[in-house]
């Protein structure tokens, strides 16, 4: 993979997009920052998901001229919250690092690559991260080498997680996507019991706050 932008070009980055604004930030505020942190290792700027949803990043990723989007049939994406596995940084502004696709991974079903990369020491990315990697690297997504993001999941009323676990692909143009729509990011899921072999799993060797919690508006569990 290419390596990520700077910080400081990340942040600008945020800023031309307006997610500083959902993140209560001034542009002032979110360059300082970046610019504090230093080189940091090639590390990914993330918005809380409380404050910039799914929803709200898929329509802003751009790949080839083409905008992302969100399945149909998944209405309920911002729904999707971290897993008990991953725990977000607090603040309105984190730092993910050591990104992966997970490529190697790609065969596998969620149920099995969770644990596979537990034990790595790794935690799987929430589908708003891995949107926001693809803000600042739409490359990461390639046909047939596109990822999942399964620290999302959605719990249903009773506790239990439904079946359906986020994924980042290029659609193909077909059904209802519609044919204009061929070779843009796409937001859809798959089943956690099913393999795919074009299709690894992002994760991330830790996460870190940018700005501290008190920087923050309230913010909650959405991934």
């Amino acid at each position: 993979m290419l390596p990520l932008p700077p910080l400081t070009d990340q942040a600008d980055r945020l800023i031309a997009l307006g997610l500083h604004e959902l993140a209560g930030l001034t542009p002032a505020a979110l360059c300082d920052a970046a610019a504090a942190a230093g080189p940091a290792d090639g590390a990914l700027l993330v918005v809380h998901p409380d404050l910039a949803p799914a929803s709200r990043l898929a329509a802003l990723v751009e790949r080839a001229g083409k905008r992302g989007f969100v399945v149909v049939d998944m209405t309920d994406v911002d729904a999707f919250a971290p897993i008990e596995q991953v725990t977000l940084p607090a603040g309105p502004v984190a730092l993910l690092h050591g990104l992966e696709r997970g490529d190697e991974l790609a065969n596998w079903s969620p149920d099995e690559a969770l644990p596979a990369i537990t034990a790595r020491g790794r935690s799987p990315l929430t589908l708003t991260e891995g949107l926001h990697w693809l803000l600042q690297q739409p490359a990461a997504l390639e046909r047939n080498r596109c990822f999942m993001t399964i620290g999302s999941r959605l719990r249903k009323p009773g506790g239990r997680l439904d079946t359906r676990t986020p994924a980042l692909w290029l659609s193909n143009g077909t059904g209802r996507d519609g044919r204009e729509r061929r070779g843009a990011p796409k937001v859809g899921w798959c089943w956690a019991g099913n393999r795919h072999t074009w299709l690894g799993f992002a994760s991330a060797s830790g996460r870190s706050a940018l700005l501290p919690a008190d920087r923050a508006p309230a913010v909650s569990a959405a991934g």
